[in-house]
């Protein structure tokens, strides 16, 4: 029966003259009609009056019922009764190859969504508003609001709908399921995805347990009463992988916090019997990876090892032996302590001081000082023989020393057991390797550990094949251009802590090798991750923080005008390159122009520091940085100073010893070729009357012990500021004496506290850059 009603009272259906959508007219006026989007019901009832049905033909009429799309509000009796069920769990999705998809057209996926009303089973597609429930043989009202809701979110993740209601589907680039399965299934949506059913993640558990000189990971995850061991799952976020195949044969979706979190545990760890094992020097590398997550428990060999990690930082100052010919600051005193942590738990280290914070000094108060009955290796830059020589003999004269470098080494090979430390170059351990690999040393030192940094190098290759017992690196640039620089230093001196080349490039340092990839916070993720993980095999400071009787370093750039003639031969040579350039780029792209771009930019630089430099008929013309340069040094040297002046171009230093001979100024002179570099530094460093040092930046940017000189000049700034700090560091640096300094003289001078040891002379440090 129908029946119009508005706030309480009631009309028969068939007292209006006229019933529209929206509209009922009536003999006295008209009114708004709402029919419930069921319009088909209000003619019905009104050309049929009253409907009758049969008690025993109320399955038919419910059958009836249940295939209307829309109902309108209706009361029925208690046999008839039609319930409203909410959707309670998400839906289902099941994502199929399309069917239309051909070897022509581009491949699409299409899929169905499937709601569920407490355990029935309702396919989007069907029209009709009521549904049956056979098991309890109830009618009951789908819930279109919650559904259309729950549809909603297939286009905003790249579903496009298509066909007519009746045969309504949606369709997927293939490209978009793996996000959007990762999406759905996060939000606790079922998806079977090309026969794959995916299932939510709950609980993960995880613990490490300790052995003898390793620890293993144990652990495991549930999915929706699925359980997976770690081994498996491990294995599938170490292949990369979204997903684990589950027992059931359904698949456990593994969320994007745990493949974050676990990818660099499964790539960093070892394989071993269904377990991942880490060696006892990676603890450090696990304890970051795993201390912050509350579902990693440790048993108490493993908090032991962090406990001990954790409090390295506060290793107590040690002193060096009696042998030893010298007082150590006090933060070499601690650097002195930190070496013999790492020798007690056999791990290597890198000690990166500043330039100039005496580096040497610490290692040669280590290996005077420890018992040993294997010979050790120091392997440096030829330039820095000499030095450990000197510095040995005056700190540390009871260690046995051995040169093993030049023509005639191979003549001194079977006496290297009878020394107790073994000189090296890096040359000769390239050469060498083949012998020197088969040498068991007690403790093997590279310094300038920055060669390696490159692994795939013959220095780097060779450097890993020696064995000791212990390792340690000394580099006041420990990242010289990129983080990945840092594997392949910690590769040689605690093997397989970060992994393989290719973990810490992808995982860690990104895939240029620049901190974290390709985000400001992966970044900074990857570098409070090595931070942490590095923390007790990296020894750090800075001359700020330790040597606060250091004089300041002052720097300052002075730019340089081109004078007309210098300016027009650099805008010709500018205006060729550039003509030149841009037509090879334009046939064949950028990237096979790199090596004429930067030989373009090196004749510019060129230009901007000589016209020599380009054209040698030019060798006797002026240039603007020359001078720059020669009335700075003149009155540098009328005040009793003196200066070091470095330049990547030999060629430009040439250039400058002429001019200096010129104006009979004394000096003396560094580049590659140089043979007695002692004698070059003896000279300079004691001899008032030379008061100028020429160094090739390359050649003598390192190694040297200049305190004399009271300024730098840098004539041709270098692309890499760590280069020019180490040159500048060959004379704003400290001896191992302590130090008092008065503050108030432009002179200073330092009394000693040391009777052992000649007083150094420590200046302030000017360094200029021309321009």
């Amino acid at each position: 029966n129908g029946l119009l009603v508005r706030d309480g009272s009631e009309k028969p259906l068939a007292e209006p003259l006229l019933l529209v959508p929206g509209l009922a007219f009536f003999s006295d006026g008209v009114t708004r009609f709402d029919d419930g989007g069921a319009f088909s019901w209000v003619t019905m009832l009104q050309s049929a009056g009253n409907l009758r049905v049969p008690i025993e033909q109320r399955s038919d009429f419910m059958a009836e019922i249940t295939r209307f799309s829309v109902l309108p509000p209706i009361e029925m009796p208690q046999e008839l009764r039609i319930v409203t069920r909410a959707l309670e769990n998400p839906p289902q999705l099941k994502v199929r190859p399309s069917q239309e998809s051909s070897w022509m057209t581009q491949r699409k996926l299409c899929a169905t969504v499937t709601f569920e009303y407490a355990g029935v089973q309702v396919s989007e597609t069907h029209e009709p508003a009521v549904v049956h429930d056979p098991r309890r043989n109830e009618f009951f009202r789908r819930d279109r609001a919650a559904e259309v809701a729950r549809l909603n979110r297939l286009p905003e993740l790249g579903f496009r709908p298509t066909g007519s209601w009746q045969k309504h589907r949606w369709e997927l680039p293939p490209s978009r399921l793996p996000a959007v399965v990762r999406a759905l299934v996060s939000e606790g949506w079922r998806v079977d995805a090309e026969g794959k059913l995916y299932r939510r993640a709950g609980s993960f558990q995880m613990n490490v347990a300790s052995g003898v000189d390793w620890f293993e990971l144990h652990g495991s995850a549930d999915f929706e009463g699925q359980c997976v061991e770690m081994p498996q799952l491990l294995k599938a976020i170490a292949r990369g992988e979204h997903s684990v195949r589950l027992g059931d044969g359904t698949y456990g979706l593994l969320p994007e916090a745990w493949l974050k979190r676990y990818r660099l545990v499964a790539a960093l760890g070892k394989a071993n019997d269904g377990q991942l094992r880490f060696e006892r020097h990676q603890a450090g590398l696990l304890d970051a990876l795993l201390a912050e997550q509350p579902e990693v428990t440790f048993d108490d060999g493993f908090a032991r090892v962090r406990q001990e990690m954790a409090t390295f930082a506060g290793i107590r100052a040690a002193e060096a032996a009696v042998t030893f010919h010298g007082q150590l600051r006090d933060y070499q005193r601690e650097g002195l302590g930190w070496l013999q942590f790492l020798r007690r738990f056999g791990f290597g280290g890198c000690l990166a001081d500043d330039m100039g914070l005496g580096k040497t000094v610490q290692v040669l108060a280590l290996l005077d000082c420890v018992e040993r009955s294997r010979p050790s290796l120091i392997v440096a830059p030829r330039s820095l023989i000499f030095n450990w020589k000197q510095e040995a003999a005056r700190f540390t004269p009871r260690l046995r020393l051995l040169d093993q470098t030049g023509m005639e080494r191979m003549n001194r090979w079977p006496d290297i057991h009878n020394h107790d430390v073994i000189l090296t170059t890096y040359g000769t351990l390239r050469r060498d390797a083949p012998l020197l690999k088969d040498i068991h040393f007690d403790t093997i030192v590279l310094d300038e550990a920055q060669t390696i940094k490159n692994a795939t190098t013959e220095n780097a290759k060779a450097a890993r094949l020696l064995k000791a017992d212990h390792r340690l690196a000394l580099t006041g640039t420990p990242v010289e251009n990129r983080l990945g620089d840092l594997w392949s230093l910690f590769e040689f001196l605690n093997p397989g802590l970060l992994g393989t080349a290719t973990v810490f490039r992808t995982q860690i340092a990104g895939k240029n090798g620049s901190a974290g990839g390709s985000t400001d916070r992966q970044a900074d993720d990857s570098i409070r991750f090595l931070s942490k993980a590095l923390r007790p095999f990296l020894l750090r400071r800075t001359k700020e923080q330790v040597a606060r009787e250091l004089p300041p370093k002052t720097e300052q750039t002075i730019y340089c005008e081109l004078k007309p003639e210098q300016r027009r031969l650099y805008n010709e040579l500018r205006a060729h390159y550039r003509d030149a350039l841009l037509g090879r780029i334009e046939q064949i792209g950028i990237e096979n122009s790199r090596m004429q771009i930067l030989e373009a930019l090196l004749r510019l630089r060129q230009a901007a520091c000589h016209p020599g430099l380009i054209d040698k008929e030019r060798l006797g013309q002026s240039s603007a940085k020359m001078d720059s340069l020669i009335p700075q040094i003149a009155e540098l040297i009328e005040g009793g100073h003196k200066a070091l002046i470095f330049s990547q171009f030999t060629s430009f230093l040439d250039i400058v010893r002429k001019r200096l001979d010129q104006e009979e100024l004394v000096y003396e002179y560094l580049d590659g070729r140089t043979r007695d570099r002692q004698a070059c530094v003896q000279r300079f460093q004691e001899d008032d009357r030379c008061r100028l040092f020429l160094i090739s930046l390359r050649a003598g940017g390192l190694g040297l012990n200049l305190t004399a000189a009271e300024y730098v000049f840098l004539l041709d700034p270098w692309w890499n500021p760590a280069i020019e700090a180490q040159a500048i560091d060959r004379s704003h640096r400290i001896g191992v004496s302590s130090l008092a300094i008065p503050s108030k003289k432009r002179f200073l001078s330092c009394k000693k506290r040391s009777a052992n040891l000649p007083t150094p002379s420590l200046p302030p440090t000017m360094a200029y850059w021309l321009a």
